[in-house]
């Protein structure tokens, strides 16, 4: 496991570019922290890193936005308002399996109410903290190559 302070929401957002521009298509996200932790701010940056124009904004109504028009699709998935049956109803597995979807950087917000996982995903776990804000543990799972990401950052 690896950790990082983020004093700002603007470091939050540069560690989200700088994930974006090395993460390779595949790559599962799986991010979990409290209202206010940062898990959207992160997503923000990975879009910018990956070249996308769009606002990037939760999807907590919507549940999945795509965007594909980046240096590879990003998949930006909320299950914050779900519960475990309701999340596998969603199929998440076509957009880390690249069977119905073109491969590319999946991130789930609120994750821990996914019912079943990917075998090979980075766990991001956000933590706030009024006085030194934020810290982010990287928790690589299975063969998520976590060293050539740190060597970026």
């Amino acid at each position: 496991m690896n950790s990082l302070l983020l004093p700002t929401a603007t470091a939050t957002r540069k560690l989200g570019i700088q994930l974006g521009q090395t993460l390779s298509a595949g790559s599962v996200l799986l991010l979990e922290g409290d209202l206010g932790s940062g898990k959207t701010t992160l997503v923000q940056g990975i879009g910018i890193g990956l070249g996308i124009k769009d606002s990037i904004d939760s999807p907590t109504f919507t549940l999945i936005n795509e965007y594909l028009d980046g240096r590879v699709p990003l998949y930006h998935l909320d299950l914050y308002r779900l519960n475990l049956a309701e999340t596998a109803s969603l199929y998440p597995e076509i957009y880390w399996e690249g069977v119905e979807a073109e491969p590319g950087i999946v991130a789930i917000e609120w994750a821990e109410r996914l019912s079943y996982k990917p075998q090979n995903y980075l766990e991001i776990r956000l933590e706030y903290d009024r006085d030194s804000g934020r810290q982010v543990t990287l928790n690589p799972v299975g063969h998520f190559d976590l060293k050539s990401i740190i060597s970026a950052l």
